[in-house]
């Protein structure tokens, strides 16, 4: 008899968050789980590898283990060594309070847990589910369900992942998306401490996103639940052949040759 399918499960909001909780709930049907997390909240860290220190890891449960690293470090751990001989079928990473759209994957750690995965060979999924009154985590858990039973059974193409987005509220449908834009009205707060001294917060302005159809923006906005293929190869294809047909004059020697190859 086939063995079940391992599912690492991670996120960035730490391994006591409700998200986690209920991703772990929502997928105990679809195989033996591992959950791999930080032991506290590693929120728009990107895909931070520790280099500089050792890591500590924790069992905090059966097949469950707390590391005090980024979400890209767990993957990481997880697959090279807790899970033993034996690697993941699928990453999972989330269900993440606050949503992951547009630009916004960049600074993720919850993508970038997945892409981790994408990169060391397997399958990854990211869920996020935006936050406000009413939030529940009922819809997001049974999209993780859904969408990681179809991936088990499909797979999903090479360097690629899924990156879904829920909305506040019982969402109106789903659809297929691209990545949006949002643009930050603020970047850069600065403010003074207690002692005089300024002191600075990023991110402190109202996001703003366009209402660009077929974004994930402009759908979650709407009420619909998106879902982004995500591809690790960031290249403008189109402009690099417009770059090869050019002969740009970077690429020439400062003597009329081509450089060395």
């Amino acid at each position: 008899m086939p063995a079940p399918p391992r599912i690492l499960i991670t996120n960035d909001d730490g391994f006591s968050s409700q998200g986690i909780s209920a991703l772990l709930e929502a997928l105990d049907d679809l195989g033996e789980l591992w959950m791999v997390a930080p032991d506290s909240e590693q929120s728009a860290v990107s895909h931070a590898l520790t280099l500089d220190r050792p890591l500590r890891v924790r069992r905090v449960g059966e097949r469950k283990f707390a590391v005090n690293g980024t979400p890209t470090d767990c993957v990481t751990l997880g697959i090279s060594n807790l899970l033993g001989d034996r690697p993941p079928d699928l990453v999972v990473s989330g269900i993440n309070r606050g949503g992951n759209m547009g630009v916004d994957v960049h600074y993720s750690g919850t993508v970038s847990a997945a892409f981790e995965g994408v990169i060391l060979g397997y399958p990854a999924i990211a869920v996020s589910q935006v936050v406000g009154e009413g939030m529940t985590w009922e819809a997001s858990a049974a999209l993780a369900h859904e969408l990681a039973a179809w991936v088990l059974v499909h797979g999903l193409p090479e360097s690629t992942l899924l990156n879904a987005n829920v909305p506040l509220g019982p969402p109106r449908g789903r659809k297929l998306t691209r990545l949006g834009v949002r643009r930050y009205t603020e970047g850069v707060v600065e403010q003074r401490d207690p002692r005089g001294r300024r002191i600075y917060w990023i991110g402190g302005g109202e996001p703003v996103w366009e209402a660009i159809p077929g974004t994930d923006f402009h759908e979650v906005g709407r009420g619909f639940i998106s879902v982004t293929p995500l591809h690790l190869d960031m290249t403008d294809h189109d402009f690099l052949h417009d770059l090869e047909s050019v002969v740009p004059s970077f690429l020439v020697h400062p003597d009329g040759g081509d450089r060395p190859s």
